[in-house]
């Protein structure tokens, strides 16, 4: 069921709902422009909405211009941070973005930024953070992985690595063994690192089961044994991660599109949104071996990339509302709110 959209100013890549308490209305989306001609340059933008499903509210009520924008991430809920907003971007910078509030409700909320780090001469693909919010991995268009800390509201460059031959598009912090970190590259290798030695040690690397690059990487938040990657392949895989030196692939299921982003559903075990690029977007349950595809959403007309779940409170029967879906599409710029149709808590 639709329930509002909107245009950006530029290629919409990115979407990501707040999972802070008090703002889990807002909804961060980015874009990433490149401006052809004798200087190219690339541009991009951050934009805050409040979400109401409800009342098929998608209001703005935040607009930043930036860096072109490759990913962008909201920080895990803990109780040492406030809540931060990290940018992956082409000139190679993370930066780091409060979110303040100047009264009650969203129209008195703004991004401020707090700290930028120069990362690389190369891009910055894509980013992850660790489950207690004090370090950052980031990808880099190189093939290289950077660790970097963050302590009250101060970046610093922990570790550098060679990871890859070619662009890292994912980055994953093992959210059960954060000292682990997962990284997927367009050589078509699943690699995971030990950040307990420095450089990194590599713990594992795939390198046959992907028949093209790998986009994505989500560890399931409610099964430290189990990990999924989605590929230009067009195939999300699930994989047994107990023998961390050989990871198992279970099962695989094809899309139809290439496997852009994966988000887990936050309540709903074995539930996956998936933005499947030339395929539009699949909600997938996942149990045990078995993978199926129980939803497509095919109103975008571009290159699905962006996708997120919103995370609902209860509603007055004392059951969780239905679930919320953002996802945006690159060339055509459109920011959708809709709610999957199947009845996905039954």
């Amino acid at each position: 069921m639709d329930v509002a959209q909107c245009y950006l100013d530029g290629n919409a890549d990115a979407v990501e709902f707040c999972p802070h308490d008090q703002f889990h209305h807002v909804l961060a989306a980015s874009t990433y422009t490149l401006q052809e001609g004798d200087k190219p340059s690339r541009s991009g933008s951050i934009w805050l909405f409040n979400v109401d499903a409800d009342m098929g509210c998608l209001e703005l009520f935040h607009h930043v211009n930036t860096a072109g924008i490759f990913d962008i991430k909201w920080n895990p809920v803990g109780d040492n941070v406030g809540t931060l907003l990290a940018q992956a971007d082409a000139d190679g910078y993370l930066r780091i973005h409060s979110l303040e509030c100047r009264s009650d409700g969203p129209e008195g909320a703004f991004l401020s930024e707090i700290n930028g780090e120069k990362v690389s001469s190369s891009m910055c693909l894509c980013l992850d953070w660790n489950p207690s919010a004090t370090s950052i991995s980031v990808g880099l268009s190189d093939g290289s992985i950077s660790i970097i800390s963050l302590v009250e509201s101060q970046l610093e460059i922990q570790q550098e690595w060679k990871a890859h031959e070619f662009e890292v598009w994912a980055t994953s912090f093992d959210i059960h063994q954060p000292q682990l970190v997962y990284t997927g590259s367009d050589d078509c290798k699943f690699s995971c690192w030990d950040l307990r030695a420095s450089p990194s040690n590599l713990a594992f690397q795939n390198a046959k089961v992907h028949k093209m690059g790998v986009c994505c990487i989500a560890k399931n938040p409610s099964d430290p044994n189990t990990i999924l990657t989605g590929s230009y392949d067009e195939h999300l895989r699930v994989w047994d991660v107990r023998s961390i030196s050989k990871p198992v692939n279970e099962t695989s299921i094809s899309l139809g599109g290439g496997v852009w982003r994966i988000k887990h559903h936050p309540f709903v075990h074995g539930l996956i949104l998936a933005a499947c690029m030339h395929n539009g977007f699949a909600v997938v349950k996942i149990e045990g071996e078995k993978a199926e595809v129980i939803e497509t959403y095919s109103k975008h007309g571009s290159l699905a990339y962006g996708a997120d779940w919103q995370r609902g409170g209860l509603c007055h029967e004392g059951k969780r509302k239905g679930p919320v879906v953002a996802t945006c599409s690159f060339y055509d710029r459109l920011l959708q709110i809709w709610m999957p149709e199947t009845d996905v808590f039954t």
